[in-house]
This record gives C-alpha cells, sequence and structure tokens, in this order.
C-alpha cells in the first residue's frame, strides 16, 4: 500500500464556519424557550425546499418512517410491498410495526421497485408500497401511484438517500402519503444523525406530531398528558442548527454532486456496457452516490476493484446487499437483479471536497482494472 497516498473516504460532510456559528449559538442559547427554535428553523426551511405542506425534523430517517407508519395503522396482519434491494433501514420499521415485509424485484436500469413485480405481489394483506428511492436514482411514482390508487394501497417514500431528486417536477418525498429523508453524515447535507418526515396530509402530519411528542397532542393543557403512547424521535436543538446551515447551502451542495457524477461519467464513458445511475427525461437525479454496474463478462469486479482501491488509499462500498439474503428474512432467489447486480457494482467516493484530480485517481483505477478483465 502506498502511504504517501493522501486517502479518499468514500463519504464525509461539509462542514463550514457557517454551520460551527450556528451550532454554537445552539448550545449557548437555544435552551429554556429557545430550546426548540433551530428545529422549527429547520422544518419550515425543509418544508419550503421540498414544497411539502409539513416537516418534522427526526433522529432519523428510521424515525420518520417508523411514527409515519404507525400514524397510517399498518400493523400485524398487513403487508408491505418493498424492493428486496435495500438497506435494512428502510424494512426495520415494519418489522418493528409487527407487519409483514414483502421483497420484490429491482428494475435493471434504475436499481429501483419494479412495479409489475409490485402488482404481482399485491394479495387481500397488502396494506402500502414503500417506494425507496436508491442512491438518488427514482422509483416510477406514476406507475405505482396508479397501483396504489388502483388496489387501495398507501403509497410511501423512502427518499433517504435522494435530497434533491426530482420525479416531473415533484422533489421526492411529496408524491406519497409521506416521505422520510436521512441526514446522516454521509448524506449530501447532514445533521450528523437525523431525518425529517414530510407530508401534505394535513391530519397525518398531526397524528405524527403527537407520535412525536411521546404521545403528547399539540394544545393539550395538561402538563404531561400523554393521549397516546408514542415514540421519541425528536432531533437536538443543536442538530437542526447545523441543518439549517447546510439548508442554506443546498443548492451549492447538490451542484457539486452533480459535477462529481458527471465527472465520473465523462472518465468512464468509453468502458463498454458500464451503467451509471441513471436520469430519465422528466427527472432530476440527486446523485447522492455515483455508482458503477459492470458487465457480467468482466467476472467478480466488485473484489478486484475494492481490492485495488485499497492499494491506492480509496474507500469504495459495496452495492447493497438483497435483504431476503439476510439470515432474518426469507430467502428470494428468484428476484434475479436483486441478486445480480450487487455482486458486480460498486458505490465511488462521492463528498463536497473531493477535487478533479481525486475523480481522475478513482476513475484510473476503474479504468485499469476494466481493461485486466477484459484482457486489453
Amino acid at each position: 500500500m502506498n502511504e504517501a497516498l493522501t486517502k479518499i473516504h468514500y463519504a464525509k460532510p461539509s462542514i463550514t464556519d457557517l454551520e460551527v456559528h450556528y451550532a454554537a449559538d445552539a448550545a449557548a442559547h437555544g435552551w429554556g424557550e429557545q430550546c426548540y427554535a433551530y428545529i422549527a428553523r429547520f422544518e419550515t426551511a425543509f418544508a419550503e425546499f421540498t414544497g411539502a405542506a409539513h416537516a418534522i425534523a427526526t433522529s432519523s430517517a428510521t424515525g420518520a418512517l417508523h411514527m409515519g407508519m404507525a400514524a397510517l395503522g399498518i400493523g400485524p396482519g398487513d403487508e408491505v410491498i418493498l424492493a428486496d434491494t435495500n438497506w435494512i433501514a428502510s424494512v426495520a420499521p415494519i418489522v418493528h410495526l409487527g407487519a409483514t415485509p414483502v421483497f420484490v424485484d429491482i428494475l435493471s436500469d434504475s436499481w429501483c421497485l419494479d412495479p409489475q413485480q409490485v402488482e404481482r405481489a399485491i394479495t387481500p394483506k397488502t396494506k402500502a408500497i414503500l417506494a425507496v428511492h436508491l442512491y438518488g436514482n427514482l422509483c416510477d411514482m406514476d406507475r405505482l401511484e396508479r397501483l396504489a390508487h388502483k388496489h387501495e394501497l398507501l403509497l410511501i417514500e423512502d427518499a433517504a438517500e435522494a435530497l434533491g431528486s426530482r420525479w416531473q417536477g415533484h422533489h421526492t418525498g411529496t408524491l406519497g402519503r409521506f416521505g422520510a429523508f436521512s441526514f446522516h453524515g454521509t448524506k449530501t447535507i447532514t445533521t450528523g444523525e437525523g431525518g425529517m418526515f414530510v407530508t401534505n396530509d394535513d391530519a397525518l402530519y398531526e397524528n405524527v406530531l403527537t407520535l412525536s411528542n411521546h404521545g403528547r397532542a399539540r394544545g393539550e393543557k395538561r402538563q404531561f398528558w400523554a393521549s397516546k403512547v408514542g415514540f421519541k424521535y425528536k432531533m437536538s436543538n443543536i442538530e437542526a442548527a447545523i441543518g439549517c446551515a447546510q439548508l442554506e447551502r443546498v443548492d451549492e451542495l447538490l451542484a457539486r454532486r452533480r459535477e462529481i457524477f458527471l465527472a465520473y461519467k465523462e472518465r468512464l464513458a468509453d468502458i463498454p456496457d458500464l451503467a451509471m445511475n441513471p436520469e430519465p427525461p422528466g427527472t432530476v437525479n440527486g446523485f447522492w452516490m455515483p455508482t458503477v454496474v459492470f458487465p457480467p463478462r468482466m467476472g467478480d469486479m466488485r473484489r478486484r476493484l475494492l481490492d485495488a482501491f485499497r492499494q491506492r488509499r480509496i474507500d469504495g462500498r459495496v452495492f447493497f446487499h438483497p435483504l431476503s439474503g439476510l439470515d432474518m428474512f426469507p430467502s428470494r432467489p428468484e428476484n434475479h437483479n436483486s441478486w445480480d447486480i450487487p455482486s458486480r457494482a460498486v458505490n465511488l467516493p462521492c463528498y463536497h471536497d473531493l477535487n478533479m484530480a481525486d475523480i481522475d485517481r478513482v476513475a484510473t483505477v476503474v479504468r485499469e482494472q476494466c481493461r485486466a478483465a477484459s484482457g486489453s
């Protein structure tokens, strides 16, 4: 390993003096009557950015999904359809609520939920469809909305990885009954840990708002009086202060993600049959995580590329494993794309301060490995 090379991480946040200033202000003054000031400010600004009517800051996207699903009455006896290729955070709330996850295959181009497979999986027990927008790529929301309407199902969006992605002019998270976002340290904007629940449904908002405060309804005059058993998924005021600063910079942060993705795409454009994140007409991809999918003829490229990255002090990430390949769920090997694509795909480094020399270094290793696999 060449220790002289500066390490290229796969992800890290962009923190400026603005974030530090807001966090310090929250730490110094965000107490007593001001203990929720930055939270309220962050929620208002995020709702405005996405075009949602309501937003509730949470400790994670998982918490946002959990509360939203609970408020919609998802529970024992219900089935929720979602893509087999996802991070476990998407399915965990379904399991926690006692419902049954039903894993279906992904499309080969978007790596997101296959609407045709969704329709085949619908049963009398189906309660909801969970559309997870993977790596910034978008689910086919028009087809999923038609299926949800036809079968009277709930359509929910996991937009944890899709900040800035838009479907036919609408921001992700605003097309279903509710959406969930993540502000983990790897995401385009971060609060360290954290998430956001968004919805255009007034009644659902009030329900989740009550659940988010241990079941204490807004406007309740009796101190410490809960009307139901709720949750504790609140974001802290200091985290929200960082989020406010990040959101003020969101256009800059999203533009840089796009610039990095396009730089990779240009440098890898002549590799035959190499697939990367798509951006179909009528959509905008937030390009959270640039991803390469190698053709089957190149063999075990995932292992070889990650080994080569390690030798050059470059971090890479594996594509999400199929959830049905985990020990706690029934195996679904018939979900061909979900089992096949992860074995030949790698997430490339992408963060705000990644420079063009870094991108060149990453792309050079990818090209070298592709040439070796092709025997040229």
